[in-house]
């Protein structure tokens, strides 16, 4: 950064700055990994010598942090997609199943919360439409902090569900589905433009749960992206400024993924590949009757304990994508779920 013209080019001297701090930090946390392993083994030592069931059970709670804080750590190793340091913005919108699929929505709305607070991320709800009798339509949220983009890439499709719905007066079984989506959330100088001349954009009163709170002014904001006729709306801040701030981010960032897909696309024919978009078809299945699974469909990793897996138990889904994601880059193949693209709102 001392050498001479480092600061010329601004852009790329902030991705310099940025890639060295979160290189610092995670030398800085595998130092600390490093320091608590010590101290655990030290730990283990006096349990053996003193015989003291309060230090065992010390020991054994430190040693299930240890390890869940290794694993985080290995998965940031598998993160070396161009956005994959950013936040996110995670959307769930609901799909075929009527009722059942905005319940659904929902339920994988709270998961997604507790897999950010288990992971220390911090979440800002951007934009949220309710259900007319129950769960949400659609949910829109910002999950801040490192890497949160790279992780949560992994759950971009179709999530299905399975279960006797609660909404049925016969106890039948249903399907319903919700689909994930999870753009990178960029910096204002990031490098989508837009020019104003392609932008229109409307206003309409924001409104709360079943029709109260209902705002006085038209505080809510949509934009409408006339050359590629994709619509963002937010209604969640308190004014319209902020709602169109908030409106653009996700706008650009939807627009740079629009941007990476025809550049897979291209790619892809030029390596003679065929390549199905297949919108319907379910990433991962939820499972609760007659039995309990979590089957992700593009790895093949199944989960038993389907109440870890909706309190926010998703790294080994997330791990696996990963995984077989850098198999496929090493192999020259297409990732599991077509790498930045894929993720297809649902019916």
């Amino acid at each position: 950064m001392a050498r001479p013209g480092f600061w010329d080019d601004q852009a790329r001297a902030r991705q310099t700055v940025q890639a060295l701090a979160t290189a610092k930090a995670r030398l800085e946390r595998f130092d600390d990994l490093t320091r608590r392993a010590g101290d655990a083994l030290a730990l283990a030592e006096l349990a053996s010598e003193e015989a003291d069931p309060s230090i065992a059970a010390e020991l054994r709670q430190e040693l299930g942090r240890l390890r869940r804080d290794v694993r985080h750590l290995e998965l940031e190793t598998l993160l070396n997609g161009p956005y994959d340091r950013h936040s996110a913005i995670l959307a769930l919108h609901a799909g075929a199943g009527g009722t059942d699929a905005q319940d659904w929505v929902e339920m994988l709305y709270r998961m997604y919360i507790r897999w950010a607070e288990d992971h220390g991320y911090r979440l800002e709800v951007l934009d949220m439409v309710e259900g007319e009798e129950a769960g949400l339509k659609s949910v829109t949220l910002l999950v801040e902090g490192d890497n949160a983009y790279g992780f949560l890439r992994a759950e971009r499709g179709v999530h299905r569900l399975v279960r006797h719905s609660p909404f049925d007066y016969s106890a039948r079984r249903h399907t319903s589905f919700a689909s994930v989506d999870v753009i990178p959330d960029l910096p204002e100088d990031g490098e989508i433009e837009i020019d104003p001349e392609d932008l229109r954009v409307d206003t309409f009163r924001a409104s709360g749960a079943g029709g109260q709170h209902v705002n006085k002014t038209s505080s809510a904001v949509r934009l409408t992206h006339l050359p590629t006729g994709i619509v963002v709306t937010c209604q969640n801040e308190r004014s319209q400024h902020a709602n169109r701030e908030t409106a653009m981010r996700i706008l650009k960032a939807r627009l740079l993924k629009l941007r990476e897909e025809e550049r897979e696309k291209e790619l892809a024919q030029l390596r003679g590949e065929h390549r199905e978009i297949a919108w319907g078809s379910q990433i991962r299945s939820y499972v609760f009757d007659p039995y309990t699974l979590v089957k992700d469909h593009r790895t093949g990793v199944e989960v038993g304990n389907i109440r870890a897996v909706m309190d926010g138990e998703l790294d080994p889904f997330i791990y696996s994508f990963l995984e077989a994601e850098r198999s496929r880059v090493h192999q020259g193949g297409t990732p599991p779920g077509g790498g930045h693209g894929g993720g297809p709102r649902p019916g």
